[in-house]
């Protein structure tokens, strides 16, 4: 990530430290923006900076080696968020009112689909697993890298999955601009989103060269390190973080292959769950 970005992440971060970076509970689809034309964009040495604890809370080289699994939610989970189903008078009112449209549909499914990332990246669980400070840019690169996960899933599916993954996108970058919002960026903030925008293209596309069948096994790490971690421009891991940075590729790996078995019907209502890291955690902690 280019210097100005970096010194403009870390000043977002002190004001929402002074401000609170709660996320609300409403989603709208309003930016007609496309991260379809990420397969183009060059690829930036994104850094985000890091905030490490000095020991680690979990024993890092212990998880996330279980055999990967789907990630979607069985039918009788508590979690489920379903399509509503109405009878009678109010169903066709509701028909008349394109509640059913393809689109309609669409963007309901989208928002549960955002709010799976919102969930994991908001808890505290994340932060704690790979002893991360919350702050706003560590909080952004984690939102950037779970939704390159959900795009990249999306997009196995052709055209369809591009489309239904533009209702995500756009759910996603309204969320950005009123988190930057409470953070306390009230002038140029579009030019704010610009530059997010720009880190956001620059980190799916080097994820992405990332986990190619042809990329080196360091190359992971090594773009976790810069997109995640790192906070002065260095593009490989220092040996201090190196098993942290080695448990997160492993994590990512992982939800990468999960999330193939996840079925499309999941995908598309967002009745799937990362994997919970809580419960990863809380397992490590029981076998000690």
């Amino acid at each position: 990530m280019l210097p100005r970005w970096s010194r403009a992440l870390t000043q977002l971060s002190r004001l929402g430290s002074q401000r609170g970076l709660n996320h609300g509970n409403d989603f709208y689809a309003i930016s007609r923006q496309s991260y379809a034309k990420a397969a183009v964009a060059p690829v930036m040495a994104d850094t985000l900076e890091k905030g490490l604890p000095t020991e680690p809370v979990v024993n890092l080289d212990k998880l996330f080696w279980s055999k990967p699994c789907s990630l979607a939610l069985p039918p009788e989970s508590p979690l489920r968020i379903d399509e509503p189903e109405y009878e009678g008078i109010k169903r066709v009112f509701l028909k008349l009112m394109l509640f059913y449209s393809k689109q309609s549909k669409s963007i309901r499914g989208a928002n549960v689909v955002y709010k799976r990332v919102v969930s994991q990246v908001d808890k505290p669980a994340i932060y704690e697993v790979f002893n991360l400070e919350k702050t706003f840019k560590t909080t952004y690169a984690l939102l950037v890298l779970h939704m390159w996960l959900c795009l990249r899933r999306l997009k196995q599916e052709g055209k369809e999955g591009v489309e239904f993954g533009q209702y995500v996108y756009e759910i996603y970058n309204h969320d950005v601009e009123l988190r930057v919002s409470r953070a306390g960026v009230n002038l140029l903030l579009s030019k704010w989103m610009k530059d997010l925008e720009k880190i956001f293209y620059g980190n799916i596309v080097a994820y992405d060269a990332a986990v190619l069948p042809e990329a080196r096994l360091d190359d992971l790490p090594n773009v976790i390190w810069r997109n995640v971690f790192s906070d002065d421009g260095s593009s490989k891991p220092d040996e201090a973080a190196s098993r942290t940075i080695q448990a997160m590729a492993r994590y990512v790996r992982r939800e990468v292959s999960c999330l193939s078995l996840t079925d499309k019907e999941a995908m598309f209502s967002g009745n799937f769950m990362f994997t919970p890291l809580k419960i990863e955690k809380a397992k490590l902690e029981g076998s000690r």
